[in-house]
């Protein structure tokens, strides 16, 4: 720890950085904390929150209090929050200079929260490690440009480009719809580097103004921080340049919606050899495990990856996004993608995360799931040749409350992620889902108002 301290204080000290925001993310992937004078934060080491910001939801609510009182301690006691000295980024738009640390969170006894979404993509990564396996990840992030709107009741429109045109029909790939935001992304790019993100490509994806941002393959934890980091960077650019960006899994109807793909391969620490290839450059059996277990516990932790009820909107028909846990080589059209690639470089792209997620849940529990898969030497389906969508064996959950109700009755799943993290984790979902469900939507106005 004193280590750590020491490392941060010269980081800070060599920036004249003046403020420090410590965070730590909750379930929903909401980056929580305190913002702290440099030289306080750098005195206390640290800092407390309530255990609680753990169980709050989108909105800012907290679950029913029978599971409140049953996760939580009743004195709503604070737990230690520790500075992650790798996981320090300066934030370009503030008007000090700022920077953001992200925190690990432990109980008083030094125990690891089990609600911390963080410690719970660690505790992954710890099986990968006690097998000598080192998972490489390289997320794919889609998301939205609008215009910016202070009333929800409005639906998201297309943002005016430098032409003082909004764009209109499909501009899949196209360069000049992307160039249409330039000095937005010009921005963009300049806070990624100097904040050290990992970015690779930037994309014009099928819908009016959405884009995807690639990152270069690495480490999954330090991944996971620059995907909350992007986040919160692309939404700050946006704003300068006067739009909003949005990484709602399915912000405009009829058009596509917004994913997270997530490209994943294993290594083996000794030698950085890719398990997932044989010496001749075959598939491995480990590789097809790997398959198995995304095939067999994906729908068992589909909330992990479709948190939201407007996540499943992603899923319906003719909407461009896989609705099944079917895989193929070269295949866009299944949920598990294996891109052409050298022995070396063989991985499997898991495509059914929405941009929504948490990234650090969407990580491990797609990194679980075909751990789970090569231990228990699981086989998958024959691979799909051809159009996958409407293949029916292997399809997910409809409904936010099918899932939650699948993930809840797993014992693998408990097993894994712990009992206390699903109790929680489906809690905070379902109170989420009961305030969806007391909005009146403007369909129901429009079609329900004067014909029933």
């Amino acid at each position: 720890m004193e280590h750590a301290i020491k490392q941060l204080s010269e980081w800070l000290k060599s920036r004249q950085i003046t403020e420090v925001e410590c965070l730590v993310s909750d379930l929903t992937g909401i980056p929580r904390g305190k913002i702290s004078p440099t030289n306080k934060f750098l005195d206390e080491k640290g800092m407390r929150l309530p255990e609680s910001v753990l169980l709050q939801t989108v909105t800012g609510d907290y679950v029913e209090d029978d599971t409140y009182y049953e996760l939580l301690d009743e004195a709503d006691i604070d737990m230690v929050c520790r500075p992650d000295e790798t996981a320090v980024y300066p934030v370009p738009w503030a008007l000090e200079p700022t920077a953001m640390v992200f925190h690990d969170t432990f109980d008083k006894l030094g125990n690891p929260i089990e609600l911390s979404p963080r410690n719970i993509l660690k505790k992954v990564l710890k099986l990968y490690a006690d097998k000598g396996w080192q998972p490489i990840v390289a997320p794919e992030m889609e998301f939205y440009l609008t215009k910016r709107s202070s009333d929800p009741d409005f639906p998201l429109e297309v943002p005016v480009g430098r032409s003082g045109r909004p764009e209109t029909g499909r501009q899949s790939f196209s360069i000049d719809a992307a160039n249409e935001f330039d000095p937005l992304f010009e921005d963009m790019y300049d806070w990624c580097e100097l904040q050290g993100l990992d970015l690779d490509t930037l994309i014009h994806e099928e819908g009016p103004a959405q884009m995807e941002i690639n990152f270069r393959h690495g480490n999954a934890l330090q991944l996971a921080d620059q995907i909350l980091v992007f986040k919160r960077t692309m939404r700050e650019a946006a704003l300068k340049h006067d739009v909003a960006a949005t990484f709602m899994a399915k912000p405009i109807t009829d058009e596509p919606g917004s994913a997270m793909h997530l490209h994943q391969s294993i290594v083996e620490i000794a030698t950085g050899k890719n398990i997932f290839s044989n010496d001749d450059g075959s598939m491995s059996e480990l590789f097809l495990h790997h398959i198995g277990g995304l095939q067999k516990f994906i729908p068992a932790m589909l909330p992990l990856f479709a948190p939201n009820v407007n996540s499943f909107r992603r899923f319906l028909p003719d909407t461009s996004a896989p609705v099944n846990v079917e895989w193929g080589e070269e295949n866009r059209t299944v949920g598990l993608r294996v891109p052409d690639s050298s022995p070396q470089n063989r991985r499997v792209e898991n495509r059914l995360a929405g941009a929504d997620c948490n990234p650090y849940l969407a990580i491990a529990a797609s990194l679980l799931c075909g751990y789970i898969g090569m231990v228990e030497g699981l086989k998958p389906s024959a691979p799909v040749k051809g159009r996958g969508y409407e293949r029916r064996n292997l399809r997910l959950p409809l409904t936010l409350e099918a899932a939650l109700e699948r993930m809840e009755d797993n014992k693998t799943v408990k097993k894994y992620l712990g009992e206390k993290f699903v109790t929680g984790f489906v809690a905070v979902k379902r109170a989420e889902q009961e305030n969806f469900k007391r909005v009146i939507s403007s369909w129901e106005r429009e079609f329900l108002q004067f014909s029933v």
